[in-house]
């Protein structure tokens, strides 16, 4: 007859939020390597964000890192109407720990031409780009849930034309950097 093992919770420490979640598992082991999603929108008061984590178990704590943050579709859905124009973009660049995927997210106010729209998405693609070189990722994640990275991306893009919206709609940590590192030493 085979051994029936039952399933515990686990908890899984989650320091971008600051706080934890209980994972379903035989062993605490058995959480190494797993995705764990995470509905913010009650923390970030109605703006909906889900988060994955990457889940690593060191010294029997489980311990998840972000991995993707990405704005859900009904939230943009409801943002959108008519007579106005959206401008999207998708920007692959370096943080000091990887590299990383972007899209920004930009709503005018009114319609407006097809250099306008450019020239908005140059200048965000920039000033993103700029920005990301003198973070880490944990520092990147953190500010687009505090709305620390979007505030002064839209003072920015305000001198070209007011937006209603400005917002990252996928932030995704593709590769890490590791060459560098070790070229250095």
């Amino acid at each position: 007859m085979a051994k029936i093992i039952k399933k515990k919770f686990f908890e899984i420490d989650l320091p971008l939020i600051g706080g934890k979640f209980e994972a379903l598992a035989n062993s605490i082991e058995d959480l190494n390597n797993k995705t764990v999603k995470i509905d913010m929108t009650r923390q970030l008061k109605g703006k909906g964000v889900e988060v994955v984590f990457n889940v690593k178990v060191a010294e029997g704590k489980a311990i998840g890192s972000p991995k993707t943050l990405t704005l859900i579709s009904s939230f943009i859905k409801h943002m959108l109407h008519t007579g106005i124009d959206y401008v999207e973009d998708s920007i692959t660049a370096e943080t000091k720990d990887s590299i990383v995927i972007i899209k920004p997210f930009l709503i005018t106010r009114k319609k407006v031409s097809r250099a306008v729209r450019r020239t908005l998405r140059n200048s965000a693609k920039n000033w993103l780009i700029d920005y990301l070189k003198t973070k880490n990722d944990f520092e990147v994640f953190n500010d687009i849930l505090s709305n620390q990275l979007q505030k002064p991306l839209s003072m920015k893009l305000k001198k070209t034309y007011p937006l209603a919206i400005c917002e990252i709609r996928i932030f995704a940590v593709k590769k890490a950097i590791i060459a560098k590192t070790e070229e250095k030493k």
